[in-house]
């Protein structure tokens, strides 16, 4: 007796586990976040060595929780303007070098918690503080299968293909 409980108890579980959830009109329910983005503007970045400076922040802050397993992040960072209307957003990673053999390297990494956006150069960076002091940067929060779908390198793509505008990104002063 006490095996047919126990089996009936694990094909109860599985059974269970393995199921959609769905609401009252059978739709299937997304437990997932939905795309999204935020801005980080007019940021000085913080000095961990001459040639390195930094920002970090939390997701719990940022957008109220930490992130899912099939969620990655995208980081963009603003480098001009074509018009007073058309900001130009550059894709990090991203390497910057210079005649004089100076070379400035923007990389970030991200946890399901945290972020940090990292310049480093083979130079003191307050020689050319204009890529460490005031700075703008966008994080693009998304599925993870999306990235097969989209052409990351062009912000407006990613922003079409999350149904987002630029008049719906959250803009952050930290």
């Amino acid at each position: 007796m006490k095996k047919i409980i126990t089996l009936f108890a694990i094909v109860g579980f599985l059974s269970l586990s393995s199921c959609t959830v769905q609401d009252n009109n059978g739709t299937t329910v997304n437990n997932t976040k939905p795309a999204q983005a935020f801005e980080i503007k007019n940021i000085d970045l913080n000095k961990v060595t001459s040639n390195e400076y930094n920002l970090s922040g939390t997701f719990n802050f940022e957008i109220g929780g930490d992130l899912f397993d099939n969620e990655t992040v995208l980081i963009y960072r603003l480098t001009g303007t074509v018009n007073s209307s058309t900001p130009i957003w550059q894709l990090i990673p991203r390497t910057l070098s210079w005649s004089n053999g100076d070379v400035l390297q923007y990389y970030y990494d991200f946890s399901k918690v945290d972020f940090v956006i990292t310049a480093y150069g083979n130079y003191n960076l307050l020689n050319r503080s204009e890529f460490i002091d005031n700075q703008t940067y966008r994080v693009v929060i998304l599925p993870s299968d999306l990235l097969s779908s989209v052409n990351v390198e062009n912000y407006d793509d990613v922003l079409s293909k999350i149904n987002s505008k630029d008049s719906q990104i959250q803009i952050l002063k930290l």
